[in-house]
C-alpha cells in the first residue's frame, strides 16, 4: 500500500456552540490541513499521483473556509465547527472528487494550533 501525505492551510474564524470557556467567543485560527491519500498501485509513471494535483484539489475544497466566519459555511451553520468536524467534512468533500476505483482518501487531520489536532479516517 502506498499512502501520499500533503500539507496547506487555511486563516478563518469560527465559535463553538455550547463550549463552556473562551472558545464559545468568536476567535480565529491559522489552519493547517493534512491530506493523505493511499493505493495499491502507481500510475504509468510510478506515482500514486501528483503531489501538486493533490493540494491543488485540497485547496480549491477549503476555498470555501478562507477568511471565513466557519459558522456560516454548510454544514456548520447546523453542527459545531469543531477541528473534528471541520476534518470529517474535508474528508467527505475530497472523498467524492478524488476517489476511484484505485485511490482513495485514507485521512485529514485539522491542526487549529501547532499544539492541537484531529483526524478524520475511515
Amino acid at each position: 500500500m502506498y499512502e501520499l501525505t500533503i500539507e496547506t492551510k487555511f486563516s478563518a474564524a469560527h465559535q463553538l456552540r455550547g463550549y463552556q470557556g473562551r472558545c464559545e467567543k468568536l476567535h480565529g485560527h491559522n489552519w493547517k490541513v493534512k491530506v493523505s491519500v493511499v493505493s495499491e498501485v502507481l500510475n504509468d509513471i510510478g506515482l500514486v499521483m501528483d503531489f501538486k494535483d493533490l493540494k491543488d484539489a485540497t485547496n480549491e475544497f477549503l476555498a470555501q473556509l478562507e477568511h471565513s466566519f466557519v459558522n456560516d459555511v454548510f454544514p456548520f451553520t447546523e453542527i459545531n465547527p469543531s477541528s473534528e468536524n471541520i476534518a470529517k467534512w474535508i474528508y467527505d468533500g475530497l472523498s467524492k472528487k478524488l476517489n476511484t476505483d484505485y485511490l482513495s482518501v485514507s485521512m485529514v487531520t485539522v491542526y487549529e494550533s501547532d499544539n492541537a489536532c484531529a483526524s478524520y479516517y475511515e
